[in-house]
Order: C-alpha cells, then structure tokens, then sequence
C-alpha cells in the first residue's frame, strides 16, 4: 500500500467513525482542524450581498446568513465561528462573505473576532463591495460609472481564480438613461504594510491616466486574505455571472459543495408539421384562435429538404445539437397533398443521428380543456351542467402512442420517456385553463412518460404530473408564425409598440411588458434589436447555471431561417468570453429533467439542515438523507472512497472538477480524497497579529444596480 493510499484509507476510517459508522479501526484525532464546508454571509440587505447569496443559492453551497438589520440577530464571536468536536477543533465556516471590509463598525468586537478566526483557520473572506482606499492595499483612485466599459482578467488571475474566463469582462449598459454599473478603479499602494500584498485579478483603464486600476484583487496582511471587490452590482448583471463562480471557488479555495455549469440546449417545436402564418393586414394569425373565425389562411410555412441539410450542416459548423421535438402526422398530412412523397422526411430520418428527437404527439392537437373560440381570447368550453369538457384519455394515449408508433415505422430512434404536448396543453393555462386536464396524469402513467415538457412564461420550477416530472422551456420571442424577418418585426411591433404608433396598445395596459420607444424598421429591426436582446436573455440563463432549455419552432428553421441568428450570436458571445476548459453543456431533455430533480432534492435536505460536510486535511466527508445524491466542486485529482477502492469524483470542468455522487450502498456518507498536492486550508498565513480596519463609509449604489434594469419588451417573464 502507498503513502496516499495509506493516508486516504486512515483517514476515511476516522471520517467514519465521526460519523458513527463502522470502521477497520480508530484514527485519533491530531491538530489536523475540522473545516465544516459552509460559508458564513454577513447581510446588510445591499445588492452585492445578495448577488453572492443567490450564487451560492443556485450552485447548491450551504451558507449561514447573519442579517445586520435584525436587532435579534446572532453576535458574531469565538464561539459563533469555531469549538471543538471530538477533541478537534473546528471551524464552523470555510468562507466569509462581509457587505465590506468591516461593516460592523469602529472597535467592533466581532470584526476582531472574525479577523483572528480567519487567521487561526486560513479561512478567506470576500468584500462583496468596498471602495479603493489604503485600509484594503489600494490608493484612492477613480469613481464613476463603469456602464458599457470591458474590464480584462490579469495575468494573475488567469492563472487564479478566473481562468475560466478567456479575458474580456464586458460591463452592461442595456439602458442610457439609467447608470447601471458604479465601481472605484484603483491601483495598489506602492509601498505595502510590512508582509502585506495586494494582487489584481480584473482590471480597467483609469480614464485620463493611460493605467488600470484593479476592479477585483486579493489583498493579504497580518495574516489574512480578503478578495477585494471595489464595484457593485446584482445577480442579474452577466459582468457578475461571469465573475461569480470565480469569486466563491476564491472564497472556498477550490473546494465546496455546489457546483456550477453553463448550459444552452434548443428546441424546435412542430418538426414534419407545418405552421400558420401571421398576417401583417389582419394583425393575427389566421388559422389560429387569435384571428376571427373564417379569416383567410395564409400559406403555412414548412422547412424544405434543403432546409434539413442546412440544419445538419449547421449543427457541425456550431457545436450545438438540435432537439427536434416532432409530430410524424404532419408527414402524413403532407404526403396527402403533395403525391405520397415527403423529402423533408426523407431527409431528416436519413440524418437522425445528428439530432436528438422528443415525440411531440402525432398531430398536436390541443390536450387540455376544449377550447370555445367563439371569442378572442378563447375559453373552456363546459357541457350543460357547468363542468368543463376535458381532451378526453384514449386520445391523449393514442396521440403519443400513434407518434411513437410513426418513428418506429421510419427507424427513428426515440426516448419514449420523454413528451412534449402541443402548445404545453394538458398542464393548467392561465387565466382560461386554472387546472391541469385531470385526464392527463392518467395518460401519462398508462404511456411511461417521465418527462413533460412546460413554459418557463407559465411556471418555472419542477413539479410532478403524475409519474411525470416537468422540464421548463424557455420560449424565445421568435414567433412560431414567422418563417422572414419582416414578419417578425411586424408581429413584434403590434405587440410592443403603443396604439398611437400603430400597434395593439397591450405593452400600454401591461405591468410586465415595455412599450418600444417607437416601431422597428422593417429591414433591420430583426438583426438590430430583436437578435441582440434575445441572445442577451438567453445568455442571462446560460450564466446563471440554469440548464432549462430554449425552443423555437420549425418554421424559424425554414424560409429565411431566422431562428438561428440569436443561436448563432450566444454562441459566438459564449466562446469570447469563456476558455476551452468551460464549454456550454447541452444537455438533452432527459438529462435536464435529472439534474433539475437532483437539485430539488438537494436544495431541500440543505435549507432543512440534514446535510452535513466537513474537511479534515485532504479529505472530505459528505452525509445526506438516504436517496439525496451529494454535489461538490474540488480540485482535480480528487477521488471517491468507495469501500477499498477509489474512482475519479465528478467530471473536468472550468478547472476543476464537480457533479454528483451517491455513498456506498448501505452508507449515508461520501468521502472524498482530495489531492495531496491541492489547495490546503487551514493553514495560517504568516504575518503581524490581525489588525482590524476602520469600517467602511456608506457605499454609492446606482439605480440600475438596485433595480434590475428591463432586458426591453416582454422579457421579464422569461428571466
């Protein structure tokens, strides 16, 4: 047995132990500290702190919030931070998020108590928004707005904490008349206080000076480390979401749990169907229930042949696999009217291995109520007694069963778990339709589904139908009934723009959607606004590590293919901003619905405090309810002790390595072996007593920060 072998197992077995399971024999407990692998949040309600917050939040990282506005709050003192367990001494917080550098006050007690924790420990604190002056390692510099400026990662942090990033860190300006971005640019003391030292990580140019001041850096003295961050944001701002993973894999030194990726996966709804066209005259779209009944239809738009080859080619050139979501009764119907032959098919099914497939029913009917179109906007149609009139269960089994029995028919390959209903129908639609179709859950049970398709418009988090669970699209405001960019933009203007400009007025009587400051230009309101601000949304859910996908629709693939130029710019943006080390994850539907379920069911043993997670040297112990599996972020080389053996924990990503794991059968607890030569906590740094600082002065925070500023029309239903 080697020297790691024998320490990993010696220390699995003390881990064990602590944890009141049976071992091979007892470790004693040496000055080796115990680190619980939480991070403790000092509030004071500003947006900087909450942006942390929600980050750690979303990632899945358990923390203890300490709310400074709360008079009944905890104090923060030695034995608020640390004790001993079983003869060890333990910190109770790996990381210390403060509002500032000191925002407890002058002489404060418990600044002091947390400087001489973070120095007894090595444990590292973050500042989520401070101003330059010499108390962090930084001269006074310049204030001002930092609105559509491009901060670059230093050298030093490419090689720390944001290697991920490929260099640029764009700050947003979505609104000219309104500051969004304040931050002071600064650079570090020319002479430092004895063992002190002041590294940036981000930096900008100081206007007028031909420098950079830093934006982020590390600061270290008297023993301590603070990441100094001298601009505020929210956690909507893609300058942070970029930032953020960087500033808790910091904090935590690499070693956490949570984990965080960035995924993009789309749809495209309606494939070998055909869909109705809006009608710049009538302002609807004939054919559809938004239009007066016997409204002349225009002709449907259909991706061609050609267009399946370009979508294939496509697809290869970007990266990117296509979900095609399809309804094998629109081959049939076309095949009808056009002598039996349908080249679309034919085309598709010769290439399916390229794409991945979601039955999407035979014919799209609408599965949830029966609707009375005899008025704009439609209602439930109910029988004489007052009772709603459902889509009834045989039809529901028979539209998923005849679609999965048409892909059989032409060897396409297919997840039958998987389910994609027209429109989402069958789950409750408000305001008509408050309740799903009670005979939907049925269905689903009698037709093995496990994965429903929802809108994110309608309800954003997961739940069950059934023995379904739902996965939440993300519709993009690139109309189904557009197959060219003129039609978009004229449909977009008469839903966004005031009557007095020619529009329906709806953005006027609307408190979530904006009103255009006038109409779009015909010609190039498609490749000037509505591609930038829909990528831009999109984008915003990629860096949020939100894994829910995207769909369009297969006319946007057809005609003029507008639906890939905002696919098109994400892409391109994504791989500006990120390393090779950081690709988008895409996912399919499946995949999506687990990881969502996975998060759930972590997410709620955390809040319910029935995780527990510590560290002791370099290994980890992890004990969650039975059926909860554990997520974490570690460095790479960290290994799962999984009996007398040891295999690779999680996968690589943006430099590190993180996923999901399960104990042993039989066990609670996941222990992870951390790489000998990876990074250590719990070791001081050298340096003078803890000094603590005057606190900071109260800290400018724009409108634009406290408030997130609209994306532009309709977009805050799609966050």
């Amino acid at each position: 047995m080697g020297r790691t072998t024998r320490l990993v197992a010696a220390w699995a077995g003390a881990v064990l132990l602590a944890m009141g399971l049976p071992t091979d024999g007892a470790v004693a407990a040496d000055a080796v500290p115990r680190v619980d692998l939480r991070v403790l949040v000092v509030d004071d309600g500003g947006p900087s702190v909450a942006a942390l917050r929600n980050e750690l939040e979303t990632s899945g990282t358990p923390y203890t919030r300490v709310d400074l506005g709360d008079s009944g709050r905890a104090r923060v003192d030695g034995a608020f931070l640390s004790d001993t367990v079983d003869g060890r001494p333990r910190a109770k917080y790996q990381g210390v998020i403060l509002p500032n550098d000191n925002p407890f006050g002058a002489g404060s007690a418990e600044m002091a108590a947390l400087a001489d924790y973070e120095k007894r420990f090595g444990i590292r604190q973050v500042d989520a928004y401070t101003y330059a002056r010499p108390a962090v390692g930084l001269n006074t510099g310049h204030a001002g707005s930092l609105d559509g400026q491009t901060a670059q990662v230093t050298a030093a942090g490419a090689t720390g904490p944001f290697g991920y990033l490929r260099k640029n860190v764009p700050f947003e300006n979505n609104d000219n008349g309104v500051s969004e971005s304040y931050g002071y640019l600064a650079t570090p003391l020319d002479k430092q206080a004895e063992g002190a030292s002041f590294t940036s990580y981000l930096d900008a140019p100081v206007p007028g000076t031909g420098g950079r001041g830093s934006l982020v850096g590390q600061y270290t003295h008297d023993g301590r480390s603070e990441l100094v961050v001298t601009f505020v944001y929210n956690h909507y701002q893609s300058q942070f979401r970029l930032l953020s993973r960087g500033i808790v894999d910091w904090l935590t030194q690499g070693v956490r749990l949570g984990a965080a990726r960035n995924y993009f996966a789309l749809h495209v709804d309606d494939v070998f169907g055909s869909d109705d066209r809006w009608d710049s005259v009538l302002n609807c779209t004939p054919g559809d229930i938004d239009c007066p009944p016997g409204s002349p239809e225009n002709d449907p738009i259909r991706m061609t042949a050609a267009d399946a080859q370009h979508a294939k080619q496509w697809q290869k050139d970007h990266g990117l696999t296509l979900d095609l979501a399809f309804n094998g009764g629109g081959s049939e119907a076309h095949k009808e009217a056009h002598g039996g032959t349908d080249p679309l098919a034919q085309q598709l099914v010769a290439d399916q291995g390229s794409f991945r497939w979601i039955n999407h029913t035979y014919n799209h009917p609408f599965m949830g109520c029966v609707q009375d179109t005899s008025t704009v906007p439609w209602k439930c149609a109910t029988d004489a007694r007052g009772n709603i009139r459902w889509y009834s269960r045989p039809s529901i089994v028979a539209q998923i069963n005849d679609n999965r029995g048409w892909a059989a028919r032409q060897g396409l390959a297919l997840d039958k778990d998987e389910l994609v209903t027209g429109e989402h129908s069958g789950l409750r639609t408000l305001p008509q339709q408050k309740d799903d179709n009670p005979e939907l859950a049925p269905a689903l049970t009698q037709t093995e589904v496990s994965w429903l398709a929802s809108d994110t418009s309608r309800e954003r988090e997961q739940r069950s139908v059934g023995p379904s669970l739902t996965v939440p699209r993300y519709p993009m405001n690139v109309f189904y009934n557009a197959g060219k960019a003129a039609e978009q933009v004229d449909e977009y203007n008469w839903l966004y723009t005031r009557k007095s400009d020619g529009g329906s007025g709806l953005c006027e009587n609307s408190s979530t959607t904006t009103c255009l400051n006038e109409p779009l230009p015909r010609t190039t309101g498609y490749a000037d606004y509505i591609v930038p601000l829909e990528s831009r949304i999109a984008m915003s859910h990629v860096l949020a590590n939100d894994p829910r996908p995207h769909f369009i629709h297969q006319s946007n693939l057809a005609e003029e293919r507008i639906g890939y130029q905002p696919a098109e710019k994400i892409l391109a943006d994504y791989r500006a901003l990120f390393a090779d080390s950081t690709p988008l994850v895409n996912l399919r539907m499946r995949d999506i619905g687990a990881e969502l379920r996975k998060r759930a069911a972590w997410s709620e043993a955390v809040n319910a405090g029935k995780v527990t997670a510590y560290r002791v040297g370099d290994g980890i112990a992890v004990s969650a309810p039975a059926g909860v599996d554990v997520t974490a972020t570690v460095p790479t080389g960290t290994v799962q002790v999984r009996g007398t053996g040891r295999i690779a924990f999680g996968s690589a990503y943006a430099g590190s390595r993180s996923g999901w794991a399960t104990p042993d059968a039989g066990q609670t607890t996941v222990v992870l072996a951390l790489p000998t030569d990876g990074p250590t906590t719990s070791r001081p740094l050298s340096g003078k007593a803890a000094r603590v600082q005057a606190p900071a002065a109260s800290l400018p925070v724009p409108k634009g920060v406290s408030h997130r500023v609209p994306y532009g029309p309709g977009d805050t239903v799609r966050r």
